[in-house]
């Protein structure tokens, strides 16, 4: 039997259907690639926290997939008591800060003894 030889027609002739035909999967293809690459660099990133939870074994992508979302939820939670916290600190610096300016005001318009009052400021400055 004779080989074949296969008449590639050019793109011209092609339709826009037949192109998309064409087309369809090496671009499939760059999605799987892009999907991959990425799970791959999440692998890479958090293979520490992945040891931690399953060490030796082999991870399927599904398994990154899920560590990763887990890894992140924790991350936030963990952000969110400590931006909770500093506010509280900040909420009660200020307040202290108000308070100490009223009462300095107060000092200020009533007659108190000087020694009191300078007690009474090196004690709030502590």
């Amino acid at each position: 039997m004779a080989p074949s030889t296969v008449f590639m027609e050019p793109d011209n002739l092609l339709t826009p259907k037949e192109k998309n035909k064409l087309r369809k999967p090496v671009v499939e293809k760059m999605r799987r690639d892009r999907i991959n690459s990425s799970i791959e660099q999440l692998k890479l990133l958090l293979e520490k926290e992945f040891q931690r939870h399953q060490p030796n074994s082999k991870l399927e992508k599904a398994d990154i997939l899920e560590m990763t979302v887990s890894y992140l939820k924790q991350q936030s939670q963990l952000q969110m008591k400590t931006s909770f916290h500093k506010s509280s600190q900040f909420d009660f610096r200020e307040g202290y800060s108000r308070c100490l300016q009223e009462a300095f005001h107060f000092l200020s318009l009533h007659k108190v003894r000087t020694e009191t009052q300078t007690k009474l400021l090196s004690h709030f400055q502590k």
